[in-house]
């Protein structure tokens, strides 16, 4: 989808730099993605260590350690 932002020049030249981006473009859809990773992520932690199923830390080290 086209749009047209007015991006301050010195967060422009940050999130390229950041990004490694070849273009602008890449550089704030990729500064977009992140953004929403990073949201959807902490989502999810809300839901973190509320199932009983889980391994605890203790249970998965005995179990790596019996290979």
């Amino acid at each position: 989808m086209k749009t047209t932002l007015d991006i301050p020049e010195k967060e422009l030249r940050d999130v390229v730099r950041f990004t490694r981006a070849k273009t602008k473009r890449e550089a704030v859809v990729t500064a977009v993605m992140e953004f929403n990773r990073r949201k959807r992520m902490a989502a999810l932690r809300k839901h973190a260590g509320v199932s009983d199923t889980f391994m605890s830390p203790g249970e998965l080290l005995k179990l790596r350690q019996m290979d």
